[in-house]
């Protein structure tokens, strides 16, 4: 048998005599299993970024250092943001989106954190146990 003849493992070498090629196959699943937030949990995502409550809220150099009238625009268009769809949420997680203030692309994502802020958190679902960061910047700062 051609696996004890090289010290393989008889399962390895059964898969690989009926392959085309050697090269490596993907590994992982075929189709990614969804991360959907369930209908609570997505209306906590969703109340910390309309309220900018339940969390902290981050800007970048970028963003701090627009025009009092800009940054309020942009607040206001993170705050209403509604336009997921499968392109650009495609976990249905809805916590990343960007806008255009004045030309300029921005990006706004929520990260979560165990309560020390030190790592991410083991159970993001919990806000108990997580600190939600909402983080806007404009897109030529990523």
């Amino acid at each position: 048998m051609l696996a004890e003849r090289h010290g393989d493992n008889p399962k390895s070498v059964s898969k690989w005599e009926h392959r085309e090629t050697e090269a490596d196959r993907k590994t992982g699943p075929k189709q990614p299993g969804s991360t959907v937030l369930t209908p609570e949990e997505e209306a906590e995502v969703v109340a910390f970024r309309r309220t900018f409550t339940g969390g902290r809220v981050m800007m970048t150099s970028g963003v701090n250092n627009l025009e009092s009238e800009a940054k309020a625009r942009l607040l206001t268009a993170v705050r209403t943001f509604d336009r997921f769809d499968k392109d650009n949420d495609p976990h249905g997680e809805h916590d990343f989106g960007s806008t255009d203030i004045d030309g300029t692309k921005f990006f706004w994502k929520i990260d979560y954190y165990d309560l020390a802020m030190s790592r991410g958190s083991v159970d993001p679902a919990n806000a108990a146990a997580t600190m939600r960061v909402l983080t806007i910047m404009r897109a030529d700062e990523y």
